[in-house]
């Protein structure tokens, strides 16, 4: 089955999305999950001068869709159970606590999405569709 039916599988990913994530990612030849986080632009932007290092923020270097779409997907399509395991540290309310957190799931669901694009291995917690004729004649 190719990536594309296999994303659409996946409740809460519909067809538009899926081929989105196909065309953006799948076209390059990437090589780990360092490289899919990068290339979707979901990265922080180290600053190093001299002997002082800090974070500056979002590094928006990446693919600007893909990353709307990982920040939008990471509250329909992550599981209840790792929401939960991230919303405790947001508890706080502080809006650059939350943003870190989204930021986290949505790197977390794309890396995933990607594996299971390319390899097939179905994410922990993620509900897939059962392969109807519908999906398969996709492509």
């Amino acid at each position: 089955m190719d990536a594309h039916a296999v994303l659409t599988r996946v409740v809460g990913l519909g067809i538009e999305t899926a081929d989105v994530l196909v065309h953006e990612l799948r076209v390059r030849n990437l090589r780990d999950r360092r490289a899919v986080a990068r290339c979707g632009g979901i990265t922080g932007a180290p600053d190093a001068s001299g002997a002082r290092r800090r974070e500056k923020g979002l590094a928006r270097a990446g693919n600007a869709r893909v990353r709307r779409l990982a920040i939008g997907l990471a509250v329909l399509v992550v599981p209840e159970a790792e929401r939960a395991r991230f919303r405790a540290p947001t508890a706080d309310g502080r809006r650059a606590t939350r943003k870190t957190m989204i930021l986290a799931l949505a790197r977390k669901l794309l890396i995933a999405l990607w594996r299971l694009a390319t390899t097939g291995e179905v994410p922990q917690g993620v509900v897939l569709r059962p392969a109807t004729e519908r999906f398969l004649r996709l492509r």
